[in-house]
Parts: structure tokens; sequence; C-alpha cells
């Protein structure tokens, strides 16, 4: 299924946001968590059910009819017929749409089912259903395909997961106060990252007013690094490639304050660069749903963070894709006033996750699997001048939709920086991506090392 609207939207959002693989989710380089104290305001207007309803519904019927009539898809040619096959769940299967259509655009579909409901003053968990439902409209009334298990998985989750983030960081964007092209270039990136938040403020007469900044706009704080450099990787342990790369890392708000209400802190990491098979090659976001204060005060504080995670790879050697929750329990250790080492480590379930099958299977070269997620990681920081850090993640994986099988996935990754003059610093990354899968007929192993070299450029946004 092509959600053609919704995958714009989303690629121009990771080329706005985006992150290296080389640290944790969970470093505050904003200073300590102890002293942040961002504003969130979880609903922020009066709930609007008729409008957000008017949204939903524009966000099923536009790419029906794009695609009925603009493009002429057969899938969209519905009748009583498919519809009432797809209400039976005897006839529920697992498509095989390609990887990028279910892995990437379905969530970002999803994010705007979200978005209609969330940007109508309705918290997070009461516009997750609006995900849920917009994906079981899809699938039995939008397309004459049958209802697929993965496409509602991907659609209801991930889209909560990249929908409530976008909520969140279209209100940082927007700041009433400014002016002239400023002001509209904001607004229209603002409206691009969440269609129905613009859609909103459009209706609202509050697109480009200059007015006091009302509740309605998020205060957290972000820290944003811009990268730009040059990689060498290779693949399966050949011949080496050179080509260019670039990442920004974004961390909103801080783990250690608010994190009773979801996503109060949210990571987010996207690589982009020359690759033979795609330009973007790493998605990762981490949204934060629970906290659990374990230890806080004198010269370190511990905390158990229940996360909901969107992880994308694509690179020549293999794609990858899963959907995951997982408890995190991260520490920071000020041994000086110079001297802090913070570290993390998680263990969730895989929800689900699409993992290359050489072998095919029905038409489709990725089987669906379940299993579970691990994840540690440590940094140092010395003056805020010299960082360096590792971080491991793995998952164990068992084939749930494709040929009889079962994966293993690692990756580890360094990284080494020094702030040359305030804001500049120069980075270096080594890393190794490991995907192996047992067959029943033999064992495949997939590798990609590579080595980042980059200038960076940092600041603290708010």
């Amino acid at each position: 299924m092509a959600k053609r609207s919704a995958f714009l939207i989303i690629i121009i959002l990771c080329c706005f946001i985006s992150h290296s693989n080389a640290q944790s989710p969970f470093y505050n380089h904003n200073g300590s968590g102890r002293h942040a104290n961002p504003q969130l305001n979880d609903t922020i207007i009066k709930k609007r059910f008729g409008r957000s309803t008017l949204l939903f519904g524009g966000a099923e019927l536009l790419p029906w009819l794009f695609d009925r009539y603009i493009t002429k898809a057969d899938y969209v040619d519905i009748s009583v017929k498919t519809i009432g096959n797809n209400l039976n769940p005897q006839h529920w299967t697992w498509d095989n749409d390609n990887f990028t259509t279910n892995q990437f655009a379905h969530p970002a579909h999803g994010s705007v089912f979200f978005n209609a409901y969330r940007s109508n003053g309705y918290t997070f968990w009461q516009s997750v259903p609006a995900a849920m439902a917009g994906s079981f409209l899809w699938e039995t009334v939008a397309e004459k395909q049958t209802f697929s298990p993965n496409d509602f998985i991907n659609t209801s989750f991930g889209g909560s997961v990249l929908g409530e983030m976008t909520h969140r960081l279209s209100n940082v964007i927007i700041n009433n106060h400014s002016r002239g092209f400023k002001r509209q270039a904001s607004e229209v990136l603002a409206l691009v990252i969440n269609p129905a938040n613009g859609l909103n403020r459009l209706l609202d007469g509050k697109w480009g007013k200059i007015e006091p900044n009302s509740t309605e706009r998020d205060s957290s704080k972000i820290y944003a690094e811009f990268d730009l450099g040059m990689r060498k990787y290779s693949i399966n342990y050949g011949k080496g490639y050179f080509g260019w790369y670039g990442h920004v890392k974004l961390l909103y708000g801080t783990p250690y304050e608010n994190y009773k209400t979801p996503f109060s802190y949210i990571y987010v990491n996207t690589v982009f660069g020359k690759d033979d098979s795609t330009r973007l090659n790493n998605v990762n976001i981490a949204g934060s749903l629970n906290g659990w204060d374990i230890s806080s005060g004198g010269s370190s504080q511990h905390l158990v963070l229940l996360t909901a995670n969107y992880d994308y790879i694509n690179n020549q050697a293999f794609s990858y894709s899963a959907e995951s929750v997982k408890f995190n329990l991260i520490s920071e250790f000020q041994l000086s006033k110079q001297i802090k080492i913070n570290t993390s480590a998680g263990i969730g379930p895989i929800i689900l996750a699409a993992v290359p099958d050489v072998f095919m299977y029905d038409g489709r070269p990725y089987d669906y699997c379940t299993g579970g997620g691990l994840n540690g990681s440590a940094e140092l920081s010395v003056a805020d001048r010299f960082f360096c850090g590792v971080t491991y993640r793995g998952g164990i994986y068992k084939t749930i939709s494709g040929n009889t099988s079962h994966y293993f996935l690692n990756t580890i990754s360094g990284e080494a920086k020094f702030m040359v003059v305030n804001g500049f610093s120069i980075c270096a990354e080594p890393g190794y991506f490991s995907l192996q899968g047992d067959y029943k007929v033999k064992n495949i192993t997939k590798t990609y090392p590579y080595l980042r070299v980059s200038v960076q450029y940092s600041l603290n946004i708010q």
C-alpha cells in the first residue's frame, strides 16, 4: 500500500532531524537533568472532537482519492465484496509490499491519524486509538488487499511514536513573537512536520499572527548537533568504499524531569549519505512513556525509563526495521566538576521486526519476526570539551511470517570528539553492524563495518 503524501512528509522530517548511532539516547547534553525544568503541556487546548474527526476523515479520504483517480492504483478499486472479505479475520494475511512502504510510509500515515486528535486537545494515550482506528479502516474499507497484521502494527504503533514526536516538535518551532520570513518559514516547517497542527493554526487564524505565546507553545529544551563528513565502509568483508555522510543529533527535554509524562523526553537519530543502495541509512526514535526515580542527589542519579522505540536501518548490506518497548536503567555519575560519566542499559520485547530473507518468501525479500532487544552504553565527558563513548544494540528474532528461521542482530559503535571552539568539534566514529540469519538450509551473515570522520556544530535550542 503506497502512502505517497505521508511518505513525503516523513522524508522531509528526517532530513531536518537526524542523529548518529554512536551515542545512547539517554545522554543529556543540555546539562545535568536535575537543573533542567522544561515546561510540558500534555493537553494544550480544549478538546475538539468535531474538528478532530474531520481531519481524521481527510487523512483517510484524500490519499484514497489521489490513488483512485490520479494514479489509478488497482489496489483501491474497492467494492462491497472486498470490504466483506477484509472484515473476515480468516482472510487476514501478512502482505508482501516493498520494505520502505511497509516499514516507513505506514508509520508516517499513522502519525497523521494520531495528530488529528493530538493537535486538537487530546492526550497521548487518548490519541493512540485514532492511529489504530485509522489503520483498521484503511485496511478493511479503503483497499481491496486483505487486512495485513503487519500494516496494522506499523501504522498504529509506529504512527503513535512518530505522531507524538512531530506534535511536540511542531509546537517548539513556532514562536508567536517572531516576524517576517523567519516566522513564515517556521509556520511552513511546522505544517510539513505536523499537517494537522498547521491546518488548525490556519482555521484558528493563528498563522503568522503576532501575539503572546500561550500554553500551546512547547518551551522544552532541545539540544542539536549537525555533522558533515566522510565515511569508509565495506560490505560483507569486501573492498572499502568512500562517501560523504551527515547526521543531526536531536535530544528533546531530559530523561530526569517530567518522566511521568509520555514523551517528555525524545531521542531522534537519522544518518544519511552516499551509499550504493540508499541515501537514508538509519532512523532511530525513542520516546519516554513513564519513569521511576531510583536514586537522585549527591554525585549520582539513577532512573528507570520505559520507552517506545522505532528503528530503521537501510544500507547495501541489509535492511532492518523494528518497533519495540524497553525498560532502561540510566545513570549519571559526577566524578568531579570537570568529569562526568553517563551509562544506560535496556532490555525489552520487540513487537514486530522486518528482517531481510535472501531466500524470499511469497515474493517478499524479508521476514516478519518478533523477539527481544538488548542495549548498553557508556560515555565519558571531560570539561564539556572532550567526549568518548561506546554503544551496543542487539536483538534475537524468531520468524512469525516467512521462511523458518531466526536472526541475530548486533551493532556496536563508538564516538570520540573534541570541541575546538565553542560549538565546533572534530569527531571520529567507528562502527560495526552484523546480521546473522539461521535457516534450515544454511546460515548467512551480513556485515557492515564503517569509520566516519566529521566536523560537528552543536547548539542548545530555546
